[in-house]
């Protein structure tokens, strides 16, 4: 094997829509330059995930960090409908209160058109897309941070980091349960079902990111939080939104502690910075 390196870098404009990788990251302190900055939301202005409707997998969203063709605001596309161009992401909608899980935040209403795209895109009235207009407004749990953290609509931290060895371990378990069960032994899950925003492979024993206190990646340094508790949505197939029983199953059987189920580790950038696929993985 190598040593380790980055071997893939990934924004999600949109909270639990489409993944967008990249080649190149911009690391604010806030996480990567325009991750999980826009979500949608209920009528009660409330978090909408994947988790419950699986068809906003299928919106597409980018902007300049994300796709070259897009040179400014937020580009929406996806089955059925046209794109969608949101020009001008600086300027102000109204701010309301937004509950993201069990955190009370703001955000700004992008506009009525937005709402009813996201909403024929999906099949889902009433939703609306909002955006982060001060990341630094919400502090992360300072048990696992430490003050100036932030970061806008991630689940707890700013990046999420994984291991290709971790994943194939996983899916090795997931093979030998099958087995066990008399069945016959699915294909490996992809890397994408855990959304992770970097992904390493190389010199690494499967799941031994979770001792690392501080990783460099390229230039940036990031202290390492905590391991991500996992929920079902990792449960659902990206193609045919599908839900199955893994990998929480093999999960709960092996990486089980503290009432929860685990797999990659979140991270705080301690600066900014850029990093690229083929840069260095340095733990500290």
């Amino acid at each position: 094997m190598s040593s380790p390196r980055v071997v893939a870098l990934n924004v999600h404009p949109v909270k639990s829509c489409a993944i967008r990788p990249v080649e190149t990251a911009t690391v604010e302190r806030a996480g990567f330059t325009d991750d999980r900055r826009w979500m949608v939301i209920d009528a009660e202005s409330r978090l909408v995930s994947a988790r419950e409707l699986h068809q906003l997998f299928s919106v597409v969203p980018d902007t300049a960090h994300t796709a070259s063709d897009v040179t400014q605001g937020l580009r929406l596309r996806a089955p059925g409908v046209a794109d969608l161009h949101v020009p001008d992401v600086a300027s102000d909608g109204e701010v309301i209160g937004v509950r993201l899980h069990r955190h009370d935040l703001t955000g700004a209403l992008v506009s009525a058109e937005a709402d009813d795209w996201v909403s024929t895109a999906v099949g889902q009235p009433g939703l609306r897309l909002v955006r982060c207009v001060d990341p630094t407004a919400r502090a992360l749990n300072p048990a696992f941070s430490r003050e100036g953290d932030h970061t806008a609509y991630a689940d707890g931290y700013p990046v999420t980091l994984a291991s290709r060895t971790s994943l194939a371990r996983l899916n090795d378990w997931i093979a030998e349960a099958a087995v066990e069960r008399g069945e016959s032994v699915p294909e490996p899950l992809p890397m994408a079902r855990f959304r992770p925003n970097v992904v390493v492979d190389g010199e690494l024993e499967p799941f031994v990111e979770d001792s690392w206190a501080r990783v460099r990646l390229g230039e940036v340094t990031f202290r390492v939080a905590k391991p991500v508790d996992r929920c079902v949505m990792t449960t659902i197939d990206l193609d045919s939104l599908a839900t199955g029983k893994e990998p929480i199953r093999t999960l709960a059987r092996h990486r089980r502690w503290d009432g929860a189920t685990w797999f990659a580790v979140q991270l705080v950038p301690d600066g900014t910075g850029v990093v690229r696929v083929g840069d260095d993985v340095t733990p500290g």
